[in-house]
C-alpha cells in the first residue's frame, strides 16, 4: 500500500485511476486495457509530480524527508556494497540496533560503513528505536572509526535520524559526552570520510557522524539543529508554526549548499527518492566513487587539514589563511586574546578601585547623618 502526504491528494487520485485501468477485470466488468487512457493519465501524473515537487515549501520538504517509503540506510548498504560484514557492540554497555556498521567492499576497495537505520515497518522501527541512537551507538561508531583509521579504511556514513535518543537512561549513560567524543573522533581521522544525509539530519544526533571531509545530501532531505516542531515550540510557544520555523532554519539542501555546510546535492526523481530507488542507487554510487577518488589522492595530513579547513570556514565570507589553520597558531591567537583582555582589566583596576572607595565613603557619610 502506497503512502501519500497531505499535499499529494491529486497524485493519489490519478494513481488510483491508473491502477484500476491496469486491472480491468476488477473494474465494472471491463475485459480490456485502455492503454491510450493510461498513457494520458501517466503524462498527467508526471506533470503533476513535477509541478508539486518543484514548489515544495520547507515544511513540505520536511514531510518528504520523513516519508515512510523513503529508502533507508539498510537499503543502500545492501545494494551499494559487497561482502558486508557487520560489527556490533561498544565494548562498554551493549549493542545499539539503530546503527548498522561493518566492513564492506565498494568497487573493489575495502571501506568501513556506518548507517543510522529507522526501520521499514512498525516492528523494525521499534527494534531500531526509530533511528535515534543511544550512547552505546555513538561509542560503537567511535570504536569502528578508530579501527578504520588504524587500517587506512575510508568511511562511508549514512545519516537518517530525527535526533539522538533523549531518554533518561541515555542521559545517565552520558549521551552528550558520547556525541562530543564522536565529533572529536570524526575530526581527527586521517582517512577519507563521506557522510550522506538521506532523510533527516537531526541536531547533534546527525552531526556526531556528519563531521566529515565531504557531506552529501539528497535533494529532499533536511539537516537542522532542531526539528521544526521543537523550534516552533521554543520561539513562538506554538508547535503549529512549523512552516515559519522550517523556513527560518534554512534546513533544505539548496540553502545548506549556499551556506557551504554541505558539498553536493544528489538529485531526486519528481515525487521523492522513494519513487525511483534504483535511480537513487545509481546517482549515489557515482557520487561516492567520485569523492572517494578525489580524497584517496590526499595524504593523511592533507585529509585532516581539509576537514579542519572545511568546518572553520563555515559562515565566513572569505577562507581563513592557511597559516591560521595550524593548531599552534589557533592556540597562540586564543592565548593572546585572553591576555589582551586581562591587560585591559589590569590597566583599569586603579580606576575601579577608586570608584569603589569613593562609593564606600559616600555611604558611610550618609549613614552618619
Amino acid at each position: 500500500m502506497k503512502n501519500y502526504l497531505n499535499f499529494e491528494n491529486d497524485i493519489k487520485s490519478i494513481e488510483a485511476e491508473i491502477d484500476k485501468l491496469k486491472d480491468p477485470y476488477n473494474n465494472e466488468g471491463l475485459s480490456s486495457v485502455d492503454t491510450s487512457k493510461i498513457d494520458k493519465l501517466q503524462k498527467d501524473l508526471d506533470e503533476k509530480l513535477k509541478n508539486i515537487y518543484s514548489k515544495l515549501d520547507p515544511w513540505q520538504t520536511t514531510l518528504v524527508a520523513r516519508h515512510e517509503d523513503r529508502p533507508k540506510s539498510k537499503f543502500f548498504i545492501d545494494n551499494l556494497f559487497e561482502n558486508f560484514f557487520p560489527l556490533s557492540g561498544d565494548r562498554l554497555f551493549g549493542e545499539d540496533k539503530s546503527t548498522i556498521a561493518g566492513l564492506a567492499n565498494f568497487e573493489g576497495h575495502s571501506v568501513m560503513v556506518l548507517g543510522q537505520e529507522k526501520g521499514d515497518d512498525l516492528e523494525t522501527r521499534i527494534e531500531r528505536n526509530f533511528g535515534m541512537m543511544k550512547p552505546e551507538g555513538y561509542r560503537k561508531s567511535i570504536r569502528l572509526m578508530k579501527i578504520a583509521d588504524k587500517f587506512g579504511l575510508p568511511l562511508v556514513i549514512f545519516i537518517d535520524t530525527p535526533g539522538a535518543y533523549p531518554g533518561v537512561g541515555a542521559e545517565e549513560r552520558g549521551q552528550a559526552e558520547a556525541i562530543a567524543k564522536s565529533i572529536e573522533c570524526s575530526l581527527s581521522l586521517g582517512v577519507p570520510t563521506i557522510s550522506i544525509i538521506i532523510g533527516e539530519g537531526g541536531s547533534g544526533g546527525a552531526i556526531a557522524l556528519a563531521s566529515s571531509n565531504k557531506i552529501l545530501m539528497f535533494e529532499n532531505a533536511i539537516y537542522s539543529v532542531i526539528s521544526p516542531e521543537g523550534c516552533a515550540s521554543i520561539l513562538w510557544r506554538d508547535p503549529k508554526k512549523t512552516l515559519e520555523a522550517a523556513t527560518a532554519m534554512k534546513l533544505r539542501s539548496n540553502d545548506l549548499l549556499d551556506l557551504k555546510i554541505i558539498d553536493e546535492i544528489i538529485k531526486e526523481p519528481s515525487g521523492g527518492a522513494h519513487r525511483d530507488k534504483d535511480k537513487m542507487l545509481l546517482e549515489l554510487r557515482k557520487s561516492i566513487s567520485r569523492h572517494l577518488g578525489e580524497l584517496n589522492t590526499m595524504s593523511k595530513q592533507d585529509i585532516i587539514d581539509h576537514r579542519k579547513n572545511k568546518f572553520l570556514n563555515i559562515g565566513r565570507q572569505k577562507s581563513l589563511p592557511k597559516e591560521f589553520l595550524s593548531s599552534e597558531e589557533l592556540f597562540s591567537k586564543s592565548v593572546k586574546k585572553i591576555f589582551s583582555v586581562n591587560n585591559s582589566l589590569w590597566k583599569n583596576k586603579y580606576l575601579i578601585s577608586s570608584f569603589v572607595f569613593v562609593t564606600l565613603i559616600l555611604l558611610l557619610y550618609l549613614l552618619s547623618l
